[in-house]
């Protein structure tokens, strides 16, 4: 019998690890009788550890219960890596309306299936999947016009309106259509950058700002979503790729990623600077990669007759248009919530080695470290931060 209840022990032990489905208790074959499970291993058994906000701009890594199947089209992905992002700093200050209190925050990450709805056809348990931002029915108005991040039951849910990623297990909804496969050999570090911010960068801001073979490029903040315009804008060849921030460091990685000249426009030159680098006309692509005032603002006086101003950062108060000095220039504004669209060309570019996101990866963190990524990632110019990868197995 003392065998036994130590197998019985030991098997408890080995479950509460997975994770599997919680136990009461485990019958002896030999006497029939039941070994119960503590209290403590119960409660392990059926919560995991999750990256929580709290409001006033607090973030806290808690005990949260396990997530269930809901619909018949979700899959219960187990994370093994992570990521934090500018959003989700937006999120903490309280910028981001639709997120309350309680939410697990996250949207990127790479993981295993765990467990599947009745209705998934395309993955099963134990195959490895790369988590998108946006998730999307594929049947809806918005989907059928592309428009994934306007999806009417989808969209940008994950780690604002339902629990994100930043835990040991996510729910993903509409997972046949919100979820890509990992190619065997694959860098997951690296893949998570193709959850959102190449994505992000690629969409919002290189097709929305309709970059040219021979044009003219300011990216306007040089953080990793800058950068990721920066590094997918060489894929149309413009002719000058001009980096503007006012953290030296971060303009000379920009140049390491392919900027063709950089400005410090904390020095109040930026836009003579950039006239002075295009015969005097401005850029005819310019990109916002920051969401405040002040660089909206620059990005007016940097654009070129004829120019695009494509919008690609998070704002959370009101910038002022001066049409009084854009009405007669022919000029084009566009905003844009990442789709994630071009995910599968992206991944395939990576396949290639043509693309190579693990570059803006500066740190590395346990899961019980969260708090403290959120420390290093929130002051990333003191710390020499660009993106975070969060190690949760």
């Amino acid at each position: 019998m003392a065998a036994t209840s130590r197998a019985a022990k030991s098997f408890l032990l080995r479950a509460s690890r997975s994770h599997l489905p919680a136990l009461t208790s485990i019958s002896s074959p030999l006497h029939h009788k039941a070994f119960s499970a503590s209290p403590l291993t119960l409660r392990y058994l059926s919560t995991m550890k999750a990256l929580v906000y709290n409001g006033n701009n607090s973030v806290t890594l808690q005990d949260k219960p396990l997530p269930d199947i809901v619909n018949p089209s979700d899959v219960i992905v187990k994370v093994s890596k992570t990521t934090i992002c500018g959003t989700d700093l937006h999120i903490r200050k309280g910028d981001v309306a639709t997120c309350s209190p309680g939410r697990i925050l996250g949207h990127e990450g790479v993981g295993v299936v765990h467990k599947t709805g009745a209705s998934v056809a395309r993955y099963k348990e134990g195959d490895k999947v790369l988590i998108s931002a946006i998730s999307n029915c594929g049947t809806c108005e918005y989907c059928r016009r592309g428009m994934y991040s306007h999806c009417t039951t989808g969209g940008w849910i994950l780690g604002n309106t339902i629990d994100g990623t930043q835990a040991e297990y996510v729910r993903i909804p509409h997972a046949e259509s919100s979820l890509h496969p990992v190619p065997a050999g694959a860098d997951e570090a690296a893949l998570v950058m193709l959850s959102d911010i190449f994505p992000t960068g690629y969409e919002c801001g290189v097709l929305c700002g309709k970059v040219q073979p021979g044009g003219t490029v300011a990216v306007v903040g040089s953080g990793p979503i800058g950068l990721a315009s920066i590094i997918t804008a060489q894929m149309y060849a413009p002719s000058k790729i001009i980096a503007i921030d006012t953290d030296p460091n971060r303009l000379e990685v920009a140049k390491k990623f392919g900027a063709t000249d950089v400005v410090d426009s904390s020095k109040g030159a930026a836009v003579a600077d950039v006239k002075a680098m295009t015969e005097g006309k401005g850029c005819d692509s310019v990109i916002e990669a920051v969401g405040i005032p002040a660089t909206f603002d620059l990005c007016q006086e940097l654009l070129a007759p004829g120019g695009v101003l494509a919008n690609v950062g998070v704002h959370g108060t009101k910038v002022d248009l001066h049409l009084q000095n854009l009405w007669d220039k022919n000029i084009a504004i566009t905003t844009r919530l990442v789709d994630t669209t071009t995910t599968p060309m992206l991944l395939k570019l990576v396949q290639s080695g043509k693309l190579q996101p693990s570059q803006l990866i500066t740190h590395h963190f346990k899961l019980n470290e969260m708090e403290k990524a959120y420390e290093t990632f929130g002051a990333a110019a003191q710390h020499g931060a660009l993106k975070v990868v969060i190690d949760v197995d």
